[in-house]
């Protein structure tokens, strides 16, 4: 159903990627032999087992289960938030064969970051970390690359690409999540912890918009549980002055929402709040300000998805450019 998909949609995906170049089949116009390709991939979610795109387009891309940040040089059990200054090391876990290739493959593991929030655009907006040589053998890999000097911006999205001569990537433009899910050897991780110890407590964290396309276009931030909302959760967004007056100039649409300051807007209904037609022109950046607190004291983890959503008229619907899943963490203070 994905290979059927792909071919489907390629064209209207290269229109949308500015800049982008494909190949109809994985080892067209790469030079590199049926025969002798190799394919590692890292997972896009959970059920990724290498097919490009990793399924439906429109599922959940943005939080690689392979990629986790430690605060050592020894892997721990969860991904944790780097600490500025410090030395972080991303672990990764190579896979192979994906489906498009076997054998030993060599070639370069490499590691990007940006700041954390939906669409990114490849790669004006991405920073080199490192990269580490490696080969990979059959079965899983796990390596790391050391993050020196966490910088002080504090709060990100990594990018890990694995780039290989057998391994060719199978498309590149300017959207980071189409070629994403159409690469299994490129792989994203936004994810972030709120600290939800303390009732009333606020955590701020900055959530940077982008847009792929060569001309303006409008974007919608959704808001989405993944299972139960947060109880008591007071989640606000500020745009800042410029996006608000431009939202304002919209119309000020959306649904589950209010206006509580000067820029800010407050999610009322956590289930189907979209703050809509945020208008981001070509090459801006514009980063938001997110803060959540919660009135009591949590039991339990509880996640909640913000995505930036944007327009694909060639596809004919909307469909998700990136996102951050924001993890409440009773543990955490």
């Amino acid at each position: 159903m994905a290979q059927l998909l792909f071919g489907a949609v390629l064209t209207a995906i290269m229109a949308f990627s500015v800049g982008g170049t494909a190949a109809v089949a994985a080892d067209a116009g790469s030079g590199v032999s049926a025969n002798a390709r190799t394919d590692v991939y890292i997972r896009d979610i959970a059920s990724d087992t290498g097919y490009e795109p990793h399924g439906a387009i429109y599922s959940s891309f943005f939080n690689s289960p392979d990629i986790k940040i430690c605060p050592t040089a020894v892997e721990c059990a969860s991904s944790t938030n780097p600490v500025v200054g410090s030395t972080s090391y991303i672990f990764v876990k190579l896979n192979n064969p994906g489906q498009y290739g076997s054998g030993i493959s060599s070639g370069t593991l490499k590691a990007y970051y940006t700041t954390s929030g939906g669409a990114a655009n490849w790669p004006a907006h991405w920073t080199p970390i490192g990269s580490k040589p490696l080969v990979v053998a059959a079965g899983v890999t796990t390596t790391s690359i050391a993050w020196n000097n966490v910088p002080s911006i504090g709060h990100f999205c990594l990018l890990l690409r694995w780039e290989s001569p057998t391994d060719p990537m199978l498309f590149e433009g300017t959207a980071t999540s189409i070629n994403t899910q159409y690469n299994n050897n490129i792989a994203w991780k936004n994810a972030n912890t709120v600290p939800a110890a303390t009732p009333g407590s606020v955590s701020v964290r900055p959530y940077a918009l982008a847009n792929g396309l060569a001309v303006p276009a409008k974007f919608d931030l959704a808001f989405r549980p993944l299972g139960e909302a947060v109880p008591g959760a007071k989640i606000v967004a500020d745009l800042g002055p410029e996006m608000f007056q431009r939202w304002r100039a919209a119309g000020a649409p959306g649904e589950g929402i209010r206006v509580v300051g000067n820029t800010s807007i407050q999610i009322v209904d956590p289930y189907r709040a979209q703050i809509r037609d945020l208008l981001i022109n070509p090459n801006e950046r514009p980063v938001l300000s997110l803060s959540f607190s919660v009135d009591q004291i949590l039991q339990r983890p509880y996640v909640l998805q913000v995505v930036q959503v944007g327009p694909a008229k060639e596809l004919g619907e909307k469909y998700d450019v990136g996102g951050v899943d924001y993890t409440f963490d009773p543990k955490q203070r």
